[in-house]
């Protein structure tokens, strides 16, 4: 019996030693919500996530202190998962200058800095002939359901606008034929237009969207707008976002500079 006992009592000692490990590493753990979306997250051959945002997410919360948990969202869903705490922050080329359904984006979440510039761009065929917004009346279109690009894509009077789950998708229907064009982030159709099964596709300069800004979405009141934004601005003086921006082949759209922005 007492060795019955003596059992039962290590099992309950075990038992709160696990309970109390896995809440201090829930209680030291960031989640970052977002899509797959490269140059920002992606995953490699290896199918590792990689990316500008993955590995400066991970730079950022590690130097703080923090274990990171990477969360793939519906970008539609993205304040959904945040407001109920699901995730922490939406780090994903999450446009700060933007607005979902007339509500400025930045009375939705707070933003950290803007750390990197971006437009809306058209993407079609070669041989599509659209040069214009007119040429887009009475065409199908897709966007990324609840994305800067959707917002955009509404203002193309005569256009229709159909949605999708993720920008890559609305790409594939242009090269699949069900879309004359599609509207993503210019980060995103310069890392796949033009190349390998989408060399047969083309973006539409003139109809790019004016300046862009990304940045890092956190629920309002949160801690971790201050925190991150000061290793945001540590990285920039240190070389470390540039080195990291020359890496994924956006330099020329990453600031460096966040003086203006405090």
């Amino acid at each position: 019996m007492k060795n019955i006992f003596k059992v039962f009592a290590i099992a309950i000692i075990l038992s709160f030693a696990l309970v109390t490990m896995a809440s201090c590493n829930t209680e030291n753990a960031v989640v970052v919500g977002y899509t797959i979306y490269e140059p920002m997250n992606y995953k490699n051959e290896d199918g590792e996530l990689v990316g500008f945002d993955t590995e400066l997410a991970k730079m950022v919360f590690e130097s703080l202190g923090y274990k990171v948990v990477f969360k793939e969202i519906t970008w539609e869903q993205k304040y959904t998962e945040l407001e109920s705490g699901s995730i922490d922050c939406i780090w994903n080329g999450f446009t700060s200058n933007g607005s979902d359904d007339g509500t400025p984006r930045d009375q939705l979440v707070d933003f950290s800095y803007n750390y990197m510039e971006n437009r809306q761009v058209v993407v079609v065929k070669n041989d599509s002939g659209i040069t214009s917004v007119e040429g887009l009346k009475d065409q199908i279109g897709y966007a990324e359901a609840g994305s800067a690009g959707e917002s955009y894509a509404k203002g193309f009077e005569g256009a229709i606008v159909k949605t999708v789950t993720k920008q890559t998708e609305a790409i594939f229907e242009v090269f699949a034929g069900t879309a004359k064009f599609a509207v993503v982030d210019a980060q995103l159709a310069k890392s796949l237009v033009g190349k390998g099964d989408y060399s047969n596709l083309q973006i539409v300069d003139t109809l790019s969207s004016d300046v862009e800004y990304y940045g890092i979405g956190f629920k309002k009141g949160s801690e971790l707008t201050a925190k991150v934004n000061e290793k945001l601005e540590a990285f920039a003086k240190d070389g470390s976002l540039k080195k990291l921006a020359e890496k994924y082949s956006v330099e020329n759209t990453t600031i460096l500079d966040f003086s203006d922005q405090k």
